[in-house]
C-alpha cells in the first residue's frame, strides 16, 4: 500500500485532510486551527511531497525522518501542517484493519473518558459564568469545568480589574463543595503574582492551575509548581519533544497537556503520553475547540494510561466549525463513550466539501 494523493480542503480556519493510496484507501485528518491558508500552503509545498509515495504503516519513521531532514524548521506552521497528513494517516490505517483509531494506537486503556466544561472566554461574569456552568452540569452531568482567570499573556494584568479575584470563589459558592474546579492563566502572571492566585485556588479547593506563566519560562512555572500544592500544568503550546522531556525532568509541570495540532499529530502527542507516563505525571491533551481536533484527543485520551483524569471539552460554540463533520461526539453523564466504528468515527458533510477550496499534491 502506497500513499498516492494528498488534498486539502480548506473553508475558513478548518483545512481537513484526505490521504489517498493506490488501494482506495481514504484516511481523513485536520491541521489545527487558525492560519489556516498559511498552513494549507505550508502542507503542499513543504510537508505533503515527503509522504507521496510512502507505505503508511511506515508513517512514525517518516514523521520522524521529515522533521530530521528539515531541522531548519521545527515548529509553528510546518507542524500544523504535518499534523494534518498525520491525523488522516491513522484514520486510514485504522480503516485498514477495522478498528477505531484508540485501539491501533495503544488499545482501550478505558471505554469513556470523563471531560471537564472548560471555558474558553474572559469577556464573562463571575455571576454569569457559574450560571452556566451549574447549567451544563444540570443538563449534561458535568462534574468539572475549568474557568479562565488572568489575561493571557498578561503581565499581571486582569480581562478586567478584580476579575480573578471574584471569580474564584464565586465559582465554588455556586457548584459547591464535589464539584472539580480548575483554572488557566494563559501565561498571565509573573512568579510572585502566579504564586498568590494559586493559594487562592488552594484555598477554595481547586483541583489543577493552567499555565501560570508565559509558556517559554518553563523555570518561572517551575517555581510555582514547587511553591504550591495545587497541580500545577502547562504545555499546550509546545512543540518540541526534548522541552516536554525538560518540562518532565525538571518537575516544571504537575500535568502535562500537548495539543495534537500544535505538536505534529497524534504520532509525536502519544510520544509526550508516554514520557509522561514514566514520569508518572499525568497527561491532559489540550483541545480548544470541536473541530476535529476534539475527536482525535478523545482517542488518544481513550489509549494513552497516562490519561488519568478529566479531559478538556470546549463548551464554546463556535460557527467555523459547525457543518463539517457528522456525528458530533455527545457528553453524557459527564463522560464522552468510546467511539466503536473504524477509524476517526466521523465523515466530511458534503456540504462542507462542496464548498471548500481543495488543492492536490500526488
Amino acid at each position: 500500500m502506497k500513499i498516492t494523493r494528498i488534498e486539502s480542503l480548506r473553508r475558513g480556519e478548518i483545512v481537513a485532510v484526505r490521504v489517498y493510496t493506490d488501494e482506495g484507501l481514504v484516511g481523513l485528518g485536520q491541521t489545527a486551527p487558525y492560519g489556516a491558508k498559511v498552513t494549507a500552503r505550508v502542507l503542499h509545498d513543504f510537508v505533503a511531497p515527503h509522504f507521496i509515495g510512502l507505505d503508511p504503516w511506515d508513517l512514525e519513521a517518516a514523521v520522524d525522518s521529515f522533521l530530521r531532514e528539515q531541522y531548519k524548521f521545527p515548529s509553528s506552521f510546518v507542524l500544523r501542517a504535518l499534523g494534518g497528513i498525520d491525523t488522516a494517516v491513522w484514520d486510514l490505517l485504522a480503516k485498514s484493519v477495522g478498528l477505531p483509531v484508540y485501539k491501533v494506537i495503544g488499545g482501550a486503556a478505558r471505554d469513556s473518558v470523563p471531560v471537564y466544561a472548560s471555558s474558553m472566554v474572559r469577556n464573562i461574569s463571575p455571576e454569569a459564568e457559574a450560571d452556566r456552568i451549574a447549567e451544563l452540569a444540570s443538563t449534561h452531568g458535568y462534574r468539572a469545568a475549568k474557568i479562565r482567570v488572568g489575561d493571557a499573556m498578561g503581565q499581571d494584568r486582569d480581562a478586567e480589574p478584580g476579575r480573578t479575584e471574584r471569580i474564584i470563589p464565586r465559582m465554588r459558592e455556586v457548584l459547591g463543595p464535589d464539584f472539580l474546579l480548575s483554572a488557566d492563566a494563559n501565561g498571565g502572571f509573573t512568579v510572585s503574582r502566579a504564586i498568590r492566585v494559586g493559594r487562592m485556588l488552594e484555598e477554595n479547593d481547586y483541583f489543577h492551575y493552567e499555565e501560570p506563566c508565559p509558556f517559554p519560562e518553563i523555570e518561572n512555572t517551575a517555581q510555582v509548581a514547587a511553591a504550591l500544592d495545587i497541580p500545577v500544568s502547562g504545555g499546550e503550546q509546545d512543540t518540541s519533544l526534548p522541552q516536554f522531556y525538560r518540562m518532565l525532568g525538571m518537575h516544571a509541570v504537575d500535568i502535562v497537556q500537548p495539543d495534537i495540532g500544535y505538536i505534529g499529530g497524534v504520532s509525536r502527542a502519544r510520544k509526550v503520553a508516554v514520557l509522561a507516563e514514566f514520569a508518572g505525571i499525568p497527561c491532559t491533551p489540550h483541545c480548544a475547540n470541536d473541530s476535529m481536533l476534539q475527536v482525535f484527543t478523545l482517542h488518544l485520551a481513550l489509549a494513552m494510561p497516562a490519561c488519568i483524569h478529566h479531559q478538556e471539552w470546549s463548551i464554546e460554540r463556535t460557527p467555523w466549525t459547525e457543518g463539517v463533520y457528522e456525528p458530533m461526539l455527545e457528553v453524557v453523564g459527564g463522560a464522552v463513550a468510546a467511539p466503536s466504528t473504524p477509524g476517526w468515527g466521523v465523515e466530511l458533510i458534503p456540504s462542507f466539501v462542496a464548498s471548500s477550496e481543495s488543492e492536490v499534491t500526488s
